[in-house]
Protein backbone atom coordinates (compact mmCIF):
# COMPACT_ATOMS: atom_id res chain seq x y z
CA UNK A 1 0.00 0.00 0.00
CA UNK A 2 0.92 3.96 -0.49
CA UNK A 3 3.29 4.90 2.10
CA UNK A 4 1.84 8.18 1.47
CA UNK A 5 -1.69 7.20 2.33
CA UNK A 6 -0.55 4.82 4.86
CA UNK A 7 0.72 7.86 7.05
CA UNK A 8 -2.57 9.50 6.12
CA UNK A 9 -4.34 7.03 7.40
CA UNK A 10 -2.59 6.26 10.47
CA UNK A 11 -3.12 10.20 11.80
CA UNK A 12 -6.95 10.29 10.39
CA UNK A 13 -7.08 6.52 12.72
CA UNK A 14 -5.61 8.31 15.92
CA UNK A 15 -7.73 11.03 15.75
CA UNK A 16 -11.04 8.57 14.92
CA UNK A 17 -10.25 6.84 17.98
CA UNK A 18 -10.33 9.48 19.98
CA UNK A 19 -13.79 10.30 18.95
CA UNK A 20 -14.99 6.70 19.20
CA UNK A 21 -13.72 7.04 22.48
CA UNK A 22 -15.78 10.62 23.43
CA UNK A 23 -18.80 9.43 21.25
CA UNK A 24 -19.08 6.89 24.03
CA UNK A 25 -19.01 9.25 26.73
CA UNK A 26 -21.68 11.82 25.16
CA UNK A 27 -25.27 11.73 25.26
CA UNK A 28 -27.44 12.61 22.11
CA UNK A 29 -29.40 16.03 22.47
CA UNK A 30 -32.50 15.56 23.48
CA UNK A 31 -34.51 18.51 25.90
CA UNK A 32 -34.50 18.63 29.71
CA UNK A 33 -38.02 17.32 29.32
CA UNK A 34 -37.32 14.33 27.56
CA UNK A 35 -38.93 15.89 23.99
CA UNK A 36 -37.05 15.99 21.10
CA UNK A 37 -34.79 18.11 19.85
CA UNK A 38 -35.86 20.29 16.97
CA UNK A 39 -33.09 22.70 16.27
CA UNK A 40 -30.12 20.46 14.40
CA UNK A 41 -26.89 22.32 14.77
CA UNK A 42 -24.40 21.93 11.62
CA UNK A 43 -21.35 23.61 9.63
CA UNK A 44 -22.49 25.57 6.61
CA UNK A 45 -20.74 26.67 3.23
CA UNK A 46 -20.69 30.41 2.34
CA UNK A 47 -22.25 31.27 -0.78
CA UNK A 48 -23.56 27.64 -1.24
CA UNK A 49 -26.57 26.10 -0.50
CA UNK A 50 -27.05 22.29 0.85
CA UNK A 51 -30.25 20.54 0.66
CA UNK A 52 -30.96 20.51 4.49
CA UNK A 53 -30.87 24.72 4.08
CA UNK A 54 -33.41 24.49 0.75
CA UNK A 55 -35.57 21.96 2.29
CA UNK A 56 -35.78 24.89 4.86
CA UNK A 57 -36.40 27.23 2.80
CA UNK A 58 -39.04 25.71 1.11
CA UNK A 59 -40.52 24.74 4.36
CA UNK A 60 -40.06 20.77 4.15
CA UNK A 61 -38.25 20.96 7.28
CA UNK A 62 -41.47 21.86 9.36
CA UNK A 63 -41.19 22.36 12.89
CA UNK A 64 -37.40 21.47 12.27
CA UNK A 65 -34.92 24.27 12.20
CA UNK A 66 -31.14 24.33 11.41
CA UNK A 67 -28.65 26.48 13.28
CA UNK A 68 -25.46 26.83 11.31
CA UNK A 69 -22.64 27.08 14.31
CA UNK A 70 -19.38 27.43 11.65
CA UNK A 71 -18.28 26.28 8.18
CA UNK A 72 -17.26 23.01 7.15
CA UNK A 73 -13.85 22.65 6.25
CA UNK A 74 -14.02 18.61 4.81
CA UNK A 75 -15.59 15.27 5.69
CA UNK A 76 -13.20 13.70 8.23
CA UNK A 77 -13.75 16.86 10.17
CA UNK A 78 -17.80 16.98 9.94
CA UNK A 79 -17.69 13.43 11.25
CA UNK A 80 -15.43 14.37 13.72
CA UNK A 81 -18.13 17.27 15.19
CA UNK A 82 -20.83 14.77 14.62
CA UNK A 83 -19.63 11.73 16.30
CA UNK A 84 -18.83 14.25 19.11
CA UNK A 85 -21.81 15.79 19.68
CA UNK A 86 -20.46 19.06 18.55
CA UNK A 87 -22.98 19.45 15.43
CA UNK A 88 -25.89 17.50 15.11
CA UNK A 89 -25.22 16.13 11.62
CA UNK A 90 -22.60 16.03 8.99
CA UNK A 91 -21.70 14.68 5.40
CA UNK A 92 -18.87 13.56 4.20
CA UNK A 93 -17.49 11.11 1.49
CA UNK A 94 -18.79 7.14 2.01
CA UNK A 95 -15.17 6.27 2.20
CA UNK A 96 -14.12 8.46 4.47
CA UNK A 97 -17.88 6.93 6.54
CA UNK A 98 -16.37 3.47 6.15
CA UNK A 99 -12.82 4.60 7.88
CA UNK A 100 -14.41 6.14 10.54
CA UNK A 101 -17.15 3.17 11.42
CA UNK A 102 -14.13 0.60 11.17
CA UNK A 103 -12.84 2.73 14.12
CA UNK A 104 -16.40 2.11 15.91
CA UNK A 105 -17.15 5.90 15.63
CA UNK A 106 -20.88 5.38 16.06
CA UNK A 107 -22.15 7.27 13.21
CA UNK A 108 -25.17 6.34 10.82
CA UNK A 109 -25.94 7.63 7.14
CA UNK A 110 -29.25 8.41 6.25
CA UNK A 111 -29.43 10.05 2.79
CA UNK A 112 -27.02 10.87 -0.02
CA UNK A 113 -25.64 14.59 0.17
CA UNK A 114 -23.80 14.79 -2.81
CA UNK A 115 -22.70 12.84 -5.79
CA UNK A 116 -21.27 12.97 -9.55
CA UNK A 117 -23.17 12.99 -12.91
CA UNK A 118 -22.43 14.48 -16.20
CA UNK A 119 -22.95 18.26 -15.25
CA UNK A 120 -21.55 17.98 -11.41
CA UNK A 121 -18.52 16.02 -11.00
CA UNK A 122 -15.29 16.38 -9.72
CA UNK A 123 -12.17 16.91 -12.29
CA UNK A 124 -8.07 17.35 -12.80
CA UNK A 125 -6.73 20.18 -14.11
CA UNK A 126 -3.72 21.97 -14.91
CA UNK A 127 -2.36 25.02 -16.66
CA UNK A 128 -2.47 25.18 -20.19
CA UNK A 129 1.32 23.77 -21.38
CA UNK A 130 2.20 21.86 -18.02
CA UNK A 131 3.99 19.00 -19.06
CA UNK A 132 1.64 16.76 -17.43
CA UNK A 133 -0.54 14.83 -19.95
CA UNK A 134 -0.50 11.17 -18.69
CA UNK A 135 -0.54 9.39 -15.16
CA UNK A 136 3.56 8.27 -15.24
CA UNK A 137 3.90 12.79 -15.79
CA UNK A 138 2.33 12.96 -12.03
CA UNK A 139 5.39 11.40 -10.49
CA UNK A 140 7.53 13.99 -8.73
CA UNK A 141 4.61 16.54 -8.63
CA UNK A 142 2.26 18.15 -6.12
CA UNK A 143 -1.92 17.95 -6.64
CA UNK A 144 -3.56 20.06 -4.65
CA UNK A 145 -6.97 17.97 -2.54
CA UNK A 146 -9.47 19.53 -0.62
CA UNK A 147 -8.49 16.64 2.29
CA UNK A 148 -6.75 13.98 2.70
CA UNK A 149 -8.53 10.52 3.08
CA UNK A 150 -11.74 11.09 1.07
CA UNK A 151 -13.22 11.23 -2.32
CA UNK A 152 -10.23 13.13 -4.01
CA UNK A 153 -7.38 11.08 -2.76
CA UNK A 154 -9.00 8.00 -3.38
CA UNK A 155 -9.93 9.16 -7.08
CA UNK A 156 -6.41 10.46 -7.84
CA UNK A 157 -4.82 7.05 -6.86
CA UNK A 158 -7.10 5.17 -8.87
CA UNK A 159 -6.62 7.15 -11.83
CA UNK A 160 -2.87 6.54 -11.14
CA UNK A 161 -3.13 3.09 -11.12
CA UNK A 162 -5.20 2.78 -13.86
CA UNK A 163 -2.02 4.43 -15.73
CA UNK A 164 0.16 1.82 -14.99
CA UNK A 165 2.45 3.33 -11.95
CA UNK A 166 3.67 1.30 -9.37
CA UNK A 167 2.98 1.70 -5.32
CA UNK A 168 6.20 2.99 -5.16
CA UNK A 169 5.86 5.80 -7.67
CA UNK A 170 2.48 7.16 -6.87
CA UNK A 171 4.09 7.37 -3.19
CA UNK A 172 6.39 10.29 -5.38
CA UNK A 173 2.94 11.87 -6.23
CA UNK A 174 2.48 14.93 -3.48
CA UNK A 175 -1.09 15.29 -2.68
CA UNK A 176 -1.46 18.63 -0.79
CA UNK A 177 -4.67 19.89 0.68
CA UNK A 178 -5.37 23.66 -0.20
CA UNK A 179 -8.74 25.38 0.89
CA UNK A 180 -11.24 24.83 -2.16
CA UNK A 181 -11.89 28.77 -2.09
CA UNK A 182 -8.42 29.51 -3.20
CA UNK A 183 -7.45 26.27 -4.97
CA UNK A 184 -7.70 27.77 -8.76
CA UNK A 185 -5.81 30.46 -7.71
CA UNK A 186 -3.23 28.39 -6.04
CA UNK A 187 -2.93 26.52 -9.28
CA UNK A 188 -1.89 29.19 -11.23
CA UNK A 189 0.55 30.77 -9.16
CA UNK A 190 2.59 27.86 -9.87
CA UNK A 191 2.24 26.55 -6.15
CA UNK A 192 1.00 22.92 -6.98
CA UNK A 193 1.03 21.41 -10.32
CA UNK A 194 -2.34 20.20 -10.70
CA UNK A 195 -5.30 20.55 -8.59
CA UNK A 196 -9.07 18.66 -8.38
CA UNK A 197 -12.15 20.83 -8.56
CA UNK A 198 -15.98 20.29 -8.43
CA UNK A 199 -18.97 22.23 -9.05
CA UNK A 200 -18.75 25.94 -9.13
CA UNK A 201 -15.52 26.44 -7.96
CA UNK A 202 -14.14 23.74 -11.32
CA UNK A 203 -16.54 26.11 -13.53
CA UNK A 204 -15.70 29.25 -12.43
CA UNK A 205 -12.02 28.13 -13.14
CA UNK A 206 -12.96 27.08 -16.11
CA UNK A 207 -14.76 29.82 -17.70
CA UNK A 208 -11.54 32.21 -16.76
CA UNK A 209 -9.82 29.49 -19.26
CA UNK A 210 -6.07 28.70 -19.11
CA UNK A 211 -6.89 25.18 -17.84
CA UNK A 212 -6.95 21.43 -18.78
CA UNK A 213 -9.34 19.02 -17.65
CA UNK A 214 -6.79 15.47 -17.74
CA UNK A 215 -9.55 13.21 -15.69
CA UNK A 216 -12.84 12.87 -14.16
CA UNK A 217 -13.97 10.70 -11.57
CA UNK A 218 -17.02 9.62 -13.72
CA UNK A 219 -14.93 8.02 -16.36
CA UNK A 220 -12.71 6.20 -13.77
CA UNK A 221 -15.43 4.57 -11.92
CA UNK A 222 -17.69 4.63 -15.80
CA UNK A 223 -20.47 5.35 -13.89
CA UNK A 224 -22.31 8.30 -12.25
CA UNK A 225 -22.90 8.27 -8.71
CA UNK A 226 -23.65 9.15 -5.07
CA UNK A 227 -20.46 9.84 -3.00
CA UNK A 228 -21.52 11.17 0.02
CA UNK A 229 -24.24 11.07 2.66
CA UNK A 230 -25.41 12.94 5.52
CA UNK A 231 -25.32 11.62 8.79
CA UNK A 232 -26.29 11.85 12.56
CA UNK A 233 -24.71 10.52 15.84
CA UNK A 234 -27.00 6.23 16.22
CA UNK A 235 -27.52 7.92 19.77
CA UNK A 236 -28.94 11.12 18.42
CA UNK A 237 -31.18 8.95 16.33
CA UNK A 238 -31.81 6.71 19.13
CA UNK A 239 -33.12 9.99 21.33
CA UNK A 240 -34.63 11.96 18.33
CA UNK A 241 -36.39 9.42 15.92
CA UNK A 242 -38.88 11.82 14.74
CA UNK A 243 -36.54 15.03 14.03
CA UNK A 244 -34.24 12.61 12.18
CA UNK A 245 -37.57 11.54 10.20
CA UNK A 246 -38.67 14.85 9.28
CA UNK A 247 -35.28 15.94 8.34
CA UNK A 248 -34.52 13.00 5.89
CA UNK A 249 -38.22 13.74 4.44
CA UNK A 250 -37.37 17.26 3.87
CA UNK A 251 -34.08 16.76 2.30
CA UNK A 252 -35.30 13.49 -0.27
CA UNK A 253 -38.29 16.25 -1.16
CA UNK A 254 -34.86 19.32 -1.25
CA UNK A 255 -33.25 16.79 -3.68
CA UNK A 256 -36.31 15.75 -6.12
CA UNK A 257 -37.58 19.74 -5.63
CA UNK A 258 -34.18 20.96 -7.03
CA UNK A 259 -34.16 17.85 -9.45
CA UNK A 260 -37.62 18.40 -11.14
CA UNK A 261 -37.92 22.33 -10.99
CA UNK A 262 -36.46 24.64 -13.91
CA UNK A 263 -32.60 25.47 -13.47
CA UNK A 264 -32.81 29.05 -13.32
CA UNK A 265 -36.20 28.68 -10.74
CA UNK A 266 -33.24 26.45 -8.62
CA UNK A 267 -30.71 29.20 -9.32
CA UNK A 268 -32.86 32.38 -7.56
CA UNK A 269 -33.80 30.67 -4.62
CA UNK A 270 -30.69 29.32 -3.94
CA UNK A 271 -29.33 32.95 -4.54
CA UNK A 272 -32.14 34.27 -2.44
CA UNK A 273 -31.23 32.09 0.60
CA UNK A 274 -27.95 33.41 0.46
CA UNK A 275 -28.68 36.90 -0.09
CA UNK A 276 -30.02 36.85 3.06
CA UNK A 277 -27.35 35.01 5.17
CA UNK A 278 -24.42 36.00 3.44
CA UNK A 279 -25.01 38.82 1.53
CA UNK A 280 -25.43 39.15 -2.49
CA UNK A 281 -21.59 39.22 -3.33
CA UNK A 282 -21.11 35.45 -1.77
CA UNK A 283 -24.60 34.63 -4.01
CA UNK A 284 -22.37 35.85 -7.35
CA UNK A 285 -21.07 32.19 -8.33
CA UNK A 286 -24.46 30.25 -7.53
CA UNK A 287 -25.42 30.92 -11.86
CA UNK A 288 -22.61 27.80 -12.12
CA UNK A 289 -25.06 25.53 -10.24
CA UNK A 290 -26.09 22.68 -13.00
CA UNK A 291 -27.37 19.69 -11.31
CA UNK A 292 -28.18 17.61 -7.81
CA UNK A 293 -25.31 15.14 -8.59
CA UNK A 294 -27.18 12.85 -6.53
CA UNK A 295 -27.54 9.22 -8.27
CA UNK A 296 -30.85 7.81 -6.47
CA UNK A 297 -34.51 9.07 -6.45
CA UNK A 298 -35.19 11.35 -3.01
CA UNK A 299 -31.20 10.35 -2.58
CA UNK A 300 -32.46 6.83 -1.12
CA UNK A 301 -29.06 5.15 -0.27
CA UNK A 302 -27.56 1.73 -2.43
CA UNK A 303 -25.35 -0.95 -1.10
CA UNK A 304 -22.89 -0.72 -4.04
CA UNK A 305 -22.20 3.36 -3.05
CA UNK A 306 -20.56 1.94 -0.41
CA UNK A 307 -19.52 -1.76 -1.29
CA UNK A 308 -17.32 -0.12 -3.77
CA UNK A 309 -15.49 1.90 -1.40
CA UNK A 310 -15.43 -1.36 1.05
CA UNK A 311 -14.08 -3.30 -1.89
CA UNK A 312 -10.83 -0.51 -2.67
CA UNK A 313 -9.87 -0.28 1.26
CA UNK A 314 -9.84 -4.09 1.14
CA UNK A 315 -7.35 -4.27 -1.07
CA UNK A 316 -5.17 -1.59 0.15
CA UNK A 317 -4.92 -3.20 3.04
CA UNK A 318 -7.23 -0.94 5.29
CA UNK A 319 -9.87 -3.26 5.81
CA UNK A 320 -10.27 -6.92 6.66
CA UNK A 321 -12.45 -8.45 4.41
CA UNK A 322 -16.21 -8.70 6.45
CA UNK A 323 -14.63 -6.15 8.99
CA UNK A 324 -17.63 -3.74 7.70
CA UNK A 325 -20.41 -3.93 5.69
CA UNK A 326 -23.02 -1.71 3.71
CA UNK A 327 -25.16 -2.28 6.04
CA UNK A 328 -23.65 -1.63 8.94
CA UNK A 329 -22.98 2.10 7.58
CA UNK A 330 -26.72 3.53 6.46
CA UNK A 331 -30.31 3.53 7.24
CA UNK A 332 -33.72 3.77 4.35
CA UNK A 333 -36.05 3.52 7.35
CA UNK A 334 -36.84 7.18 7.57
CA UNK A 335 -36.39 7.95 3.17
CA UNK A 336 -40.10 7.96 2.37
CA UNK A 337 -38.43 7.37 -1.22
CA UNK A 338 -37.77 4.02 0.29
CA UNK A 339 -40.61 2.28 0.60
Amino acid sequence: MLKSWRRSSSLLAALLFAVALLSGCIDGRVGATGEEDKVLQYNSAPGSVSFPELAEDLGYLGEVKLESIGSTTGGPESIQLTATKQTDFGSAFNGAIIKSVAQNVKIKSVIGSYGSDKHTYIGAYVLEGSPIQTAKDFIGKKVGVNTLGAHLEFMTKDYLRAGGLTDKEISQVTLVTVPSGNAEQILRSGQIDAVLLSGVARDRALEKGGLIELFKDIDIYQTEFTAGDYFFAEEYIKNNPNTVRQFVEGVAKAIEWERTTPREEVIQRMESIVDKRDGKDAALNLKYWKSTGIATEGGVIEPEEYQRWIDWLVQSGDLKEGQVKPEDLYTNEFNPYAR
